[in-house]
């Protein structure tokens, strides 16, 4: 071999896994930059349990890509490895025959990913072909492994992963999406017969496919990130390190049962979240941002927290039991905030707001364009407009048609790179009115005066900060409402009250404001809510 094969690639402009595009939004390939963001602290937590030791100089190490698609980590780790091994194996050829054989395996999510892989890995797509540079493997596809799966349909659904049928039952023309790593029930069973017997990986390491393009339409699909993690550490290795969508931490379509796991994990070592959308993946539009985490077999404690804002820390990493609530607070300096609200032992706003559909009418519901010819009308605020329906039509919550109400559009955000807002602007809906599932009812009243200090309780920055501590989607379902305290409705409440209330200090106050925009207008009784995107 070449003494001048080099395999960081970081001398070449430009490297090629910055120029690739992505996938999709589901399938979204690591920036080699970020990739070694997380080796990083891999290697810092590694020195830190090894006496000081360099992981990369270990040379009895293996390491898994469950889901690899560029290659990026498999890259960037054989790049460590071929520095770190230098002293124990000298001789270049054999050293790099040692990485790729011994140490280095991945698994691709489609055939597409797996040639590619090979390529970034091996310098070919084929692991034994004439210009790879891993000499000695007998198959093509070496220690990046990739076969097409099929699903396992039950009433035309995948037991495993809930794709669809009518979408991915595609033909042997088409990718399956059926990733091997999640469908199978036994996945060390799984990992012995891709890659042998006795197969023990000491890191497990990925970027894993968020969702499945199968008809789910944007944040409506299942997720399946947590599927991959979950998998993982099932294999039990002694560290398992993933970049995945931060929407688990407080929301996501199916995750309550991963978030409890995650958050009681006392393994989990550290996480760095990213929650400006864009940073971490330039171009990706994934809601909510992104977070990698460390975890690790032998750790037995709280969780380092940090948040990266444009590219730097916000302060610095800060221990805390991730379990102390029911979703993760991620910015640290939010919790003695939320501790200062919650010793007071307050009600809260969750039991106040109704869930979804408060009177049994869809979103896509369209009432009659006047009262004309109605013998009972009833005002209906309907998506972006007001119509109007027979009393007796409406099958849920009647007897909230004739009580004050305060609604809130069930959507809000932007396409902006961070939200500021978190709730729309409140509706006071008067006696004679219901609305569709655009809205929630907030809450309901026998007096007008309640209503609007309800309305305006709603606006103010300290109840939108509380909400967006809970919020990390567009979705402003009861759940945000969870951690707002529940006042006396005789008095209008303002932020300069609460503050003092809750006994905030400056540095609080300021925090609070850095991160909730006012609202400029006042609540209005005749307002029709927009679509939601209300910067």
């Amino acid at each position: 071999m070449s003494q001048q094969v080099s395999f960081s690639l970081h001398g070449r402009n430009p490297d090629v896994l910055t120029c690739i595009a992505n996938l999709s939004n589901d399938e979204v390939f690591t920036p080699p930059e970020f990739a070694n963001r997380m080796l990083d602290t891999l290697t810092e937590v590694w020195a830190a349990n090894n006496d000081g030791a360099n992981l990369w100089a270990d040379s009895s190490v293996r390491f898994l890509d469950p889901c690899t698609k560029s290659g990026v980590f498999l890259r960037e780790m054989t790049s460590r490895l071929t520095e770190g091994l230098k002293t124990e194996i000298p001789e270049l050829q054999e050293r790099v025959y040692h990485i790729l054989t011994k140490q280095l395996f991945g698994i691709g999510i489609t055939h597409l990913t797996g040639l590619l892989a090979r390529r970034s890995v091996y310098c070919s797509k084929h692991a034994n072909g004439p210009h790879s540079i891993a000499k000695g493997f007998s198959t093509d596809a070496g220690n990046i492994w990739f076969e097409r799966l099929t699903h396992t349909w039950v009433e035309g659904r995948c037991t495993f992963c809930g794709a669809s049928r009518k979408t991915l039952d595609r033909g042997k023309g088409f990718e399956t999406h059926a990733y091997a790593f999640i469908h199978a029930r036994d996945i060390k069973a799984r990992i012995a017969k891709i890659f042998g017997d006795d197969m023990q990986f000491d890191v497990i390491i990925g970027n894993p496919p968020y969702q499945l393009d199968d008809g789910g339409y944007g944040t409506s699909a299942a997720p399946i990130y947590q599927l991959f993690v979950e998998k993982a550490l099932d294999l039990v290795p002694r560290y398992a390190v993933f970049v995945t969508p931060s929407r688990w931490m407080a929301g996501g379509k199916g995750l309550d049962k991963y978030r409890e796991r995650m958050l009681s994990d006392k393994r989990m070592r550290s996480i760095v979240d990213f929650p400006k959308l864009y940073e971490a993946f330039p171009g990706v539009k994934i809601r909510g941002g992104i977070s990698y985490f460390l975890w690790d077999g032998e750790h037995n404690g709280p969780c380092t927290v940090q948040t990266i804002w444009d590219g730097k820390p916000t302060g610095a990493a800060v221990a805390r039991h991730l379990d102390a609530y029911d979703v993760l607070v991620r910015r640290n300096e939010a919790v003695p905030i939320l501790e200062k609200v919650r010793t007071k032992g307050e009600p809260t706003l969750h039991e106040c707001v109704s869930s979804r559909k408060p009177f049994g009418l869809a979103t896509n519901f369209r009432g009659k364009p006047t009262a004309v010819g109605l013998k009972r009308p009833v005002k209906l605020f309907e998506n972006q407009r007001v119509g109007w329906i027979e009393r007796n039509a409406i099958p849920v919550n009647p007897d909230w048609i004739d009580k004050w109400k305060v609604l809130m559009t069930a959507v809000q955000g932007t396409s902006a790179a961070i939200e500021t807002k978190f709730l729309s602007r409140p509706i006071i809906a008067d006696p004679g009115t219901a609305c569709t599932e655009t809205y929630l009812v907030a809450g309901h009243f026998d007096d007008k005066t309640e209503a609007v200090n309800y309305a305006r309780y709603l606006r103010t920055r300290f109840v939108r900060f509380l909400v967006s501590l809970r919020k990390v989607t567009q979705h402003a379902t009861r759940d945000v409402y969870a951690f707002v305290p529940a006042l006396p409705l005789n008095q209008e409440w303002t932020d300069a009250k609460l503050y003092e209330r809750y006994g905030l200090t400056q540095d609080e106050v300021g925090f609070i404001e850095s991160q909730i925009a006012e609202h400029s207008d006042t609540a209005s009784e005749e307002a029709v809510a927009n679509d939601g995107d209300d910067e």
